[in-house]
């Protein structure tokens, strides 16, 4: 029986801007990198993967294989929708919109509630790739 998701790994087409972006967040969220590497466990002796970890979560950030680095990441296709972060409050959920826009990124909608269930607040936002990413508080 499984108790939660142990982790999600995402693929990332442009290396750098992706891994500034990346560490960035994961800054704002609290978690630290704990496996930075080129080659294995990636399938490419170049590739890059690196893993951040936080308080009972973990995520991870893959290099694209050179043969599919031109492709684009597209809501509704097969594969990911988007990713939500659970946030503590909903002031770390407008903490967090304040330093998405200092860093540049896409804001797709700002904190705000939601009719998902009573309480829900969050913020969405892209990746450097176009991903959906969310920060989300429900209280409990």
């Amino acid at each position: 029986m499984a108790r939660a998701i142990h982790h999600v790994a995402l693929t990332v087409n442009h290396w750098g801007r992706s891994r500034e972006f990346y560490v960035k967040l994961s800054e704002a969220l609290g978690c630290k990198p704990i496996i930075d590497v080129q080659g294995s466990p990636h399938q490419d002796t170049e590739g890059r993967v690196l893993v951040f970890a936080g308080n009972d979560f973990m995520y991870s950030i893959w290099e694209a294989k050179k043969e599919y680095r031109e492709n684009n990441f597209q809501f509704y296709s097969v594969g990911l929708h988007h990713f939500a972060f659970a946030a503590p409050s909903r002031a770390a959920v407008d903490n967090l919109h304040e330093k998405l826009k200092g860093m540049g990124a896409d804001v797709l909608e700002p904190p705000q509630e939601y009719p998902y269930v009573p309480g829900y607040y969050a913020v969405f936002f892209r990746d450097p790739d176009g991903m959906k990413l969310e920060y989300v508080y429900i209280p409990t």
